[in-house]
């Protein structure tokens, strides 16, 4: 069955407006920023929030390389947080092989997306994660 339409896994991944990028709320009192609602900022308890556009590339900060996981979910795979304008975002690091040579701290990546898989009705729910920036 051919796909109708695509929906993002999370409603932070934004698909429908140009390129795949990600929004934040940001605190209107402070600037911290935070993916998914809030009802208060955890860092000034203020209540109003903006929402932004993160940056789509970013640098590696710290990685760990899965080894083991629940059954059914494949490893190896790099779980990493990437620096994107300064805004960290928790992500997995894929279209690359999942080994110490190809993974290091301060890599550049860009955000990616793929299928996590097509319903009955033909909606395709669509993840991300970051890749190597070549």
């Amino acid at each position: 069955m051919p796909t109708v339409s695509q929906i993002p896994f999370v409603e932070y991944l934004v698909l429908d407006d140009g390129p795949a990028h990600l929004v934040a709320n940001e605190c209107a009192s402070c600037g911290a920023r935070f993916f998914d609602r809030r009802n208060a900022c955890a860092r000034c308890f203020a209540t109003e929030f903006d929402q932004v556009s993160i940056p789509t590339e970013g640098e590696l900060r710290t990685f760990t390389i899965v080894a083991f996981a629940a059954p059914g979910v494949e490893v190896p795979f790099v779980a990493g947080v990437i620096d994107c304008g300064g805004t960290s975002v928790r992500s997995n690091i894929i279209n690359t092989d999942p080994t110490p040579e190809n993974i290091h701290t301060g890599m550049s990546v860009r955000l990616a997306t793929y299928s996590i898989g097509v319903d009955a009705d033909g909606v395709d729910a669509i993840g991300f994660g970051f890749e190597p920036a070549r």
